[in-house]
């Protein structure tokens, strides 16, 4: 039987997590008496469960080392209920092996993933809310539930599923700069009346030999395509509402074998609907021409294209055509509409038969780089192959670069790559998408990468007037009204704002326009009766105030 043993800061009593553990050296219940608690716990081989004693948010932990995880689990039975765990730079909890259980609890890592779990782990987590992480919560090689759960406001994806068999129910996964949920290497999840909006990228990605059962899923305003299946991968997409999101709302590689038991539902223009007509070179160039800003790269990609037909034109007329590749590098800051041009480049190439497919596929630092000797070629050909036929799309490639540590295999992967793009170059274009100083180092990592690539676009930040216009489109696409006082008080703001490094540009565009949201609902919920149509559109100045 467990024994049960109560933390509080009052006299007399055991004043840490960490010595109550010690201190009760067989299967133990910690009971925790409200208060914030500087812990850095790790619990293997032992049967252990944390308990807020007075319920949810009473007892907060924060890490007593900021560079460890929080709480660290190995081949141990752990149950965590009712906690709040917040950390910075580490994650806020990592397990490997035995079973961890977490509910009703609240988890945040700043600079970190807020739950981690790998190995042969059984997993059940419910009614959880991880709210800010630069990744949600990562699953590899584990079994188990998601179940009831929030994730929100991650710079990166909300889910990863690395090979796991789980499941995934009731949970919205929302605000990533990423992917919803992306699920790869194997994976066989299921995931099951989730709400996946407002992403960077895809809502939800299945890619490398993964196969993902999705049903009844809403998948929305998303900055890629609401739900992407890669090639070799499998599953079933049934019953999914997918809507406001890029063209095509389901994107299937030819070299897919998932199953779309129903078709999803309309969004905005296109979303879900066969697109060649849309898909005319005419057609295309005029979206990109509608993209607000991007003067320098709208030109940028002109060139390319008139370059490309003409050489077309030459080939069919019998003239000698030079050889030439269609890698690029895409530099500038963040939330300028990189990946959204990539898309279109790779429809382009497609229309003027260059490319089979112009299929896209993002990848990242772990989709390409491996643990052990070997392991990296490995992933980064299996990601090259996935993207054959359409545009392999590498978002900061700059973290491959050597970074002088003896186990960080991205020197491998840029090798492995420049390969890759040499002897495949008809077959497949390669974009790597960075901050302009660090794309540069990247290209000189290897003698021959900067070779590769045809040429560098460079994105630049939007000025606030052009965060003005984007912000309009999206009130606009959401059925709000954002009138000229409003339009000025959002121009202001964008005026003032400290542009840094890491300025976000549209996602700040897509911040100010939630936070706009939430303040008028708050707003007209105080008005005492049910506000009108008109009211309900309408946002005001005082909606804009921070």
């Amino acid at each position: 039987m467990a024994r049960t043993v109560t933390v509080s800061s009052r006299p007399g009593a055991l004043p840490s997590i960490a010595a109550a553990i010690e201190a009760a050296p067989g299967a133990v219940t910690v009971l925790i008496e409200p208060g914030e608690y500087a812990e850095t716990l790790t619990v293997i081989g032992r049967a252990v469960t944390l308990v807020a004693a007075h319920g949810p948010g009473t007892v907060t932990l924060v890490p007593a080392d900021p560079w460890q995880p929080l709480l660290t689990c190995v081949d141990a039975e752990v149950e965590v209920r009712s906690l709040t765990l917040r950390t910075t730079e580490a994650d806020a909890v990592r397990a490997a092996g035995g079973r961890l259980r977490i509910v009703d609890a609240t988890l945040s890592a700043a600079r970190a993933t807020a739950l981690a779990v790998r190995g042969r782990t059984g997993l059940a987590v419910g009614n959880v809310v991880v709210d800010g992480a630069v990744d949600g919560i990562t699953l590899r090689d584990c079994t188990g539930s998601v179940d009831g759960c929030t994730i929100r406001n991650v710079a990166n994806d909300g889910l990863v599923v690395d090979g796991a068999d789980v499941s995934v129910r009731d949970t919205a996964i929302t605000d990533c700069g990423g992917r919803g949920v992306y699920v790869y290497q194997g994976a066989r999840p299921t995931i099951d009346s989730c709400e996946i909006a407002r992403t960077g990228v895809a809502g939800i990605a299945v890619a490398l030999a993964a196969a993902a059962t999705i049903r009844q899923c809403w998948v929305h305003d998303t900055g890629g395509s609401g739900i992407t299946v890669g090639a070799g991968c499998g599953g079933t997409v049934a019953g999914c509402r997918v809507e406001n999101t890029a063209a095509p709302g389901i994107e299937r590689h030819p070299a897919a074998a998932v199953e779309v038991v129903e078709p999803p539902a309309r969004g905005r223009a296109g979303v879900g609907a066969e697109h060649a007509e849309g898909d005319r070179v005419e057609t295309l160039l005029a979206q990109l021409d509608a993209l607000i800003g991007l003067d320098g790269v709208k030109a940028e990609v002109h060139a390319l294209i008139d370059e490309i037909q003409v050489n077309e034109w030459r080939r069919d007329a019998g003239l000698s055509v030079g050889r030439s590749t269609h890698h690029l590098i895409f530099a500038g800051p963040p939330g300028t509409g990189k990946t959204t041009v990539a898309r279109l480049y790779g429809r382009l190439l497609k229309q003027l038969g260059v490319l089979p497919d112009g299929g896209f596929t993002e990848v990242a630092r772990r989709d390409l780089v491996g643990q052990y000797i070997g392991h990296t070629a490995e992933k980064t050909a299996a990601a090259f192959e996935a993207a054959l036929g359409g545009v392999l799309f590498i978002d900061e490639a700059y973290t491959l670069s050597r970074s002088g540590a003896g186990n960080d295999f991205g020197q491998e992967s840029i090798d492995t790559l420049v390969k890759l793009m040499e002897d495949h170059r008809s077959a497949v274009a390669v974009i790597a998408a960075g901050y302009t100083d660090e794309m540069r180092r990247f290209l000189d990592a290897n003698t021959g990468l900067a070779s590769r690539f045809a040429k560098t676009i460079e994105f630049g930040s939007y000025s606030p007037q052009q965060l003005v216009d984007i912000l309009v489109a999206m009130t606009t696409a959401g059925d709000y009204r954002c009138g000229p006082e409003v339009q000025r008080a959002v121009g202001a703001h964008f005026a003032g704002v400290e542009r840094g490094e890491t300025f976000g540009n549209a996602r700040e565009a897509r911040k100010l326009f939630e936070g706009m949201r939430k303040r008028q609902a708050q707003r007209l919920r105080l008005l005492g009766r049910v506000p009108d149509a008109d009211e309900l559109r309408e946002l005001t100045v005082a909606d804009v105030a921070p």
